[in-house]
C-alpha cells in the first residue's frame, strides 16, 4: 500500500530566524586569575592593573550580564584541562510599583492634614461576635464579645451628612435584629 506522507512545512532559513547568546569564555590560569574573553574579545576588570579572581566571579558575572538583565553562553576552563558549560538566564524583569500618592494631596487636602477625619457611633444590645451593618451601607463591624459595637466612620465618606449636622447613622445587628439611630455630631 501507498500511502502519501503529510507535506510538511520547511525549515525556517537562520537568517529568517537568528539566535544570538552572548558568548563568554573564562579560562583559569595556574594562579587562580581569570582570563575572560566576551564574543571573542578580552574582558578586562573595571580597574586599571586590576584581574579577574575566581573571589570575583559573582562581580564579573554581573558586571558582563548587566546585573542579570541579559543571558549568556559561559564557558569555564579550567587549568586542569576540565570545562564547564552553562547558560546564565536573564532574571525576568519586574514591572516597578507605581510611586506611593499621598491620600491628602488626592483629596486637595493641605499637606499638614493627619489621616482622614473620623466620627465614632456606638450602640449596646448587640449578639456578641455578630455581624453589624452601618447603614447607609458605608461599613461593617462586628460587636464585641460583650455585646457591643464600634464603627469609625471618615467624615468625607459622609459629606454633606456630616457638614450640614443633620445626619444619622442606623447600626443593625443581623442577628440580634437591634436597630439603633444614632445623629452624627
Amino acid at each position: 500500500m501507498n500511502r502519501k506522507l503529510p507535506r510538511r512545512a520547511p525549515w525556517p532559513e537562520p537568517e529568517q530566524a537568528p539566535v544570538v547568546l552572548t558568548h563568554v569564555i573564562i579560562s583559569v590560569t595556574e594562579a587562580g586569575a581569570l582570563d575572560v574573553t566576551v564574543d571573542g574579545a578580552p574582558y578586562r576588570p573595571p580597574q586599571e592593573g586590576g584581574i579577574w579572581t575566581r573571589s570575583t566571579f559573582g562581580a564579573l558575572l554581573d558586571a558582563i550580564t548587566a546585573d542579570r538583565t541579559i543571558a549568556v553562553r559561559i564557558e569555564v576552563r579550567e587549568s586542569d584541562g576540565s570545562v564547564f558549560t552553562d547558560i546564565i538566564r536573564a532574571r525576568r524583569r519586574t514591572t516597578p510599583p507605581p510611586p506611593e500618592i499621598d491620600p491628602e494631596q488626592q483629596r486637595g487636602k493641605s499637606k499638614g492634614a493627619q489621616g482622614p477625619e473620623l466620627v465614632e457611633v456606638t450602640a449596646d444590645g448587640f449578639v456578641p461576635g455578630e455581624d453589624v451593618a452601618v447603614a447607609a451601607i458605608v461599613s461593617h463591624t462586628d460587636a464585641t464579645s460583650t455585646g457591643s459595637a464600634r464603627s469609625l466612620l471618615d467624615k468625607d465618606q459622609l459629606g454633606s451628612l456630616v457638614r450640614d449636622g443633620t445626619g444619622e447613622v442606623v447600626l443593625f445587628g443581623r442577628v440580634s435584629g437591634a436597630v439603633h439611630v444614632r445623629r452624627l455630631p
